[in-house]
């Protein structure tokens, strides 16, 4: 199963998601412009599958957001940093499977002058928890390029577990084939991962 189609996930995994560091919200029209204000930088886009070099690569890409959204391919947040007000990155749940209590959280990027400042652990925290404690699921998985160092450091420090390499996974833009290496968190992991970032920010509406 690979949509939004069954019943409590289709009507939960699109929510307000916040504490009092950051606030993800399910994306809408209104957040073209805050995005692209941000998009234009090549560091953003090295391990990704795409690039955003032009308005017309932008527009592709946020195009493809809205119609993953609105098709339940996948749940796409944006993610906004409350200090400043600003939107700061984005990131999604997809490959979501209901029946097998199974989905990945990815699709994750931050505009540069948001990068090194706990945001991407405030926003995995409350989509983990959400992900657990609301939507019920047994496993939330995660992958990256294996060359990705720094989100795979990232990854190990919230608590996710490292499974293995999925070699020649897919094609990149400047045309080698990625390995990926998946990380997952499980269902009874959850608690001791919740404490290690529980510190962090206390959850507001965990449940909306």
């Amino acid at each position: 199963m690979s949509s939004l189609t069954t019943s409590h996930w289709s009507r939960h995994a699109s929510a307000l998601l916040e504490n009092e560091h950051v606030e993800l919200h399910p994306i809408s029209e209104e957040d073209r412009g805050p995005v692209r204000k941000i998009a234009f930088d090549d560091r953003i886009w090295t391990y990704f599958v795409s690039r955003v070099e032009s308005d017309a690569d932008f527009d592709q890409f946020f195009d493809a957001m809205l119609a993953d959204q609105a098709g339940g391919k996948r749940a796409v947040y944006i993610i906004v940093d409350k200090s400043t007000g600003q939107v700061a990155g984005s990131s999604s749940y997809g490959n979501l499977s209901e029946a097998d209590g199974r989905l990945e959280i990815g699709w994750s990027w931050l505009g540069v002058d948001f990068q090194g400042k706990d945001i991407n652990r405030w926003a995995k925290y409350l989509l983990l928890r959400h992900a657990f404690d609301v939507l019920g699921a047994e496993r939330v998985e995660f992958k990256t390029d294996v060359l990705n160092l720094q989100a795979r450091a990232g990854l190990r420090k919230i608590g996710a577990y490292e499974e293995g390499v999925m070699r020649s996974f897919n094609p990149m833009p400047e045309g080698r084939r990625r390995d990926a290496i998946y990380y997952s968190v499980l269902r009874a992991e959850w608690p001791s991962v919740e404490e290690q970032l529980g510190g962090v920010g206390r959850a507001v509406n965990p449940c909306a």
